[in-house]
């Protein structure tokens, strides 16, 4: 029995180192990190360090599946480029001394007839062969060289808002190429979808209505009945279908298994009253009514002083339209302004009348949160709500001189409230979405997980139907399985 005993002690014994050398071996014979850990450890490679390693953070995020973009105006993201290609289209000149184009076909005829050297109004291509005019051109059709030039500069936000009366004369014209030359671009940079803020929503001027407006007395009852007059305006019922017209042929073949893009149209904020009311109205009736209009918006500079007079007015528009039309989502511009743009008091409501008074379901730039009244409780508001902020780095540092640590992205994220990174006017601004992308991670050093979070973020909070926005989810899926195994595979290459 004793040795029986002893026989089973040995035993147990002999199993016991076995399997303590079998956990010493272990580590070494562990399965090798997944295409995910590998692409996670390689880009926190990238922020490591004192400087972020910039050139291989543009490849990744070139490389990265971007989901969307979801605030991206048309007209400004255009480049001046393409722009001078249908100046030559539509048979037009560029003065060269103003810069802006002339549309008149007599007096563009007698320049086309008068020796180069002579002319004072140049085709496009002329302008693109003279590299003189042509960085001219650009520093006033575009953001270019802004900081890198001595002409004579106006402020930044003039700068930017000005460059869209230089193209305007081309900037509807051609749609259906623009659109395909945005999809190209998209494509290339492994952009997926585009949400853009498409064409100006048709209007009428009615001067009962802005007389009203001027005195502050407008109701309800006065937009319900300018409603009803706008529903008998003939020559505005035929814009609203020439809009529909107009989208229908110019997106033809921008939709297929690569990308996607769908609509808004907008109303511009510093016209009159009853124009912005019947450019509100007809950007209702285009998103109930047309498959590929998913929203409509309020653009243009929010610090004039009649962007800044009817800012409420504007937002008890939408609430009244909004009341008949539950359905139709809102992505609003909402406090884009900085302190020193506008009076202190004038920082405190924006954000908060877009969401409470109009029902916005984004924001656009968001940029004036820390002055709002009770930001605490917006934020909260908005991260119960689900209700995403459209960050625009670039334009909100060219425009309004924000930046890192000053930008309220840092309050967006931390206080949980949902965003997403945009472009805002690429073409104005000469830039894409990776490069936004780029500076995000540059100036706020995110972990991997937060990047794809952000990537698939932007298609969860598009205005696109559920069913099409969860069949892009899953495209996103497999595409990032392709990106995470050429990251691991490129990681595993020897440097010489």
């Amino acid at each position: 029995m004793q040795k029986k005993f002893v026989s089973l002690k040995t035993a147990a014994l002999a199993v016991q180192t076995a399997l303590a050398l079998l956990c010493a071996v272990a580590p070494a014979q562990a399965a090798a990190p997944s295409n995910e850990e590998v692409t996670k450890r390689h880009f926190a490679a990238l922020l490591s360090g004192g400087e972020p390693k910039l050139a291989e953070l543009t490849m990744f995020m070139t490389m990265l599946p971007k989901g969307g973009d979801l605030h991206h105006h048309y007209s400004g993201a255009i480049y001046a480029e393409q722009y001078l290609e249908w100046v030559d289209k539509q048979g037009y000149c560029v003065n060269k001394q103003s810069y802006m184009i002339n549309t008149v076909a007599a007096e563009v005829a007698a320049e086309r007839a008068k020796p180069l050297a002579e002319r004072t109004c140049l085709s496009g291509v002329d302008v693109m062969q003279n590299n003189t005019v042509l960085a001219q051109l650009l520093q006033r059709w575009s953001d270019k060289d802004f900081y890198n030039h001595s002409a004579i500069q106006s402020p930044p936000d003039r700068q930017f808002f000005d460059t869209f009366a230089y193209f305007g004369p081309v900037s509807s014209t051609n749609t259906a190429d623009g659109l395909q030359r945005l999809k190209q671009r998209a494509v290339q940079e492994n952009l997926r979808y585009i949400e853009t803020i498409f064409e100006i929503a048709p209007m009428a001027q009615d001067a009962a209505f802005d007389q009203l407006a001027q005195s502050g007395a407008v109701t309800e009852a006065d937009m319900a009945a300018l409603a009803a007059r706008l529903d008998d305006n003939q020559p505005f019922q035929q814009w609203i279908n020439g809009y529909t017209a107009n989208l229908d042929a110019s997106s033809a073949g921008i939709d297929d298994a690569n990308f996607t893009m769908r609509y808004q149209p907008f109303a511009l904020r510093f016209l009159s009253p009853s124009q912005v009311f019947s450019q509100i109205v007809s950007s209702f009736k285009l998103a109930r009514s047309h498959p590929k209009i998913v929203g409509a918006n309020i653009v243009g500079q929010e610090s004039t002083y009649v962007s800044m007079r009817d800012y409420k007015l504007h937002m008890r528009m939408y609430q009244f339209l909004k009341a008949r039309y539950p359905d139709v989502k809102l992505a609003l511009h909402a406090g884009e302004l900085a302190l020193g743009m506008v009076q202190p008091e004038d920082l405190s409501f924006h954000i908060r009348d877009a969401l409470d008074i109009a029902g916005a379901s984004r924001i656009g730039h968001g940029m004036d949160i820390a002055h709002e009244t009770d930001a605490l409780a917006i934020m909260k508001n908005m991260h119960d709500k689900d209700i995403a902020v459209e960050v625009n780095l670039s334009s909100n540092q060219f425009i309004l001189g924000v930046q890192g640590e000053a930008h309220p992205v840092t309050l967006y994220r931390k206080y949980g409230v949902p965003f997403v990174l945009a472009t805002d006017d690429a073409g104005v601004s000469r830039n894409n979405l990776s490069s936004e992308y780029v500076l995000y991670a540059a100036r706020y050093k995110p972990d991997y997980a937060e990047i794809k979070k952000l990537s698939f973020d932007s298609i969860r909070y598009s205005f696109l139907k559920e069913a099409d926005k969860q069949q892009l989810l899953k495209d996103m899926r497999s595409k990032f399985s392709q990106f995470e195994a050429a990251i691991a595979a490129a990681a595993q290459v020897k440097p010489r």
